[in-house]
């Protein structure tokens, strides 16, 4: 008797070990958070408002697309919107930002997304500004 539930514990901790695993798993393949488009317009005060599409597989409150950025080739953080929830079921999705100020000097920029797992290195998407 002992023997068998020695055995019928064993195969509960194989099951539950397995459906940790599956659920870690399933979360590390959402992947990492691609930029698929953006674009800027430039207001009369001399800033940007910058529209930017992500597509990540969020997963959840533990791993999504939670921001994006507008930086130089040297890493200069010039703005950054910070999404404050999962787009689970709108993928991609379309987000604002307002009031970033951007040097003179500066005639591209980089816009890149962050997810919570992986951080930065997805897809990333240069701007060449047109003035």
């Amino acid at each position: 008797m002992l023997e068998k539930s020695i055995k019928s514990l064993n195969a509960r901790r194989l099951l539950m070990a397995a459906a940790g695993f599956l659920l870690t798993s399933a979360s590390a393949h959402a992947g990492e958070a691609d930029v698929v488009a953006a674009k800027y317009a430039k207001a009369a005060d001399g800033t940007y408002r910058f529209d930017v599409t992500v597509r990540h597989a969020d997963a959840g409150w533990d791993h999504y697309a939670d921001k994006w950025q507008v930086v130089d080739a040297d890493g200069t953080v010039f703005g950054e919107r910070v999404l404050a929830h999962p787009h689970d079921n709108e993928q991609p999705f379309t987000r604002s930002q307002s009031g970033i100020a951007i040097p003179a000097d500066v005639n591209s920029v980089i816009i890149r997304a962050h997810d919570k797992v992986h951080g930065w290195g997805g897809a990333e998407l240069i701007l060449k500004f047109d003035e």
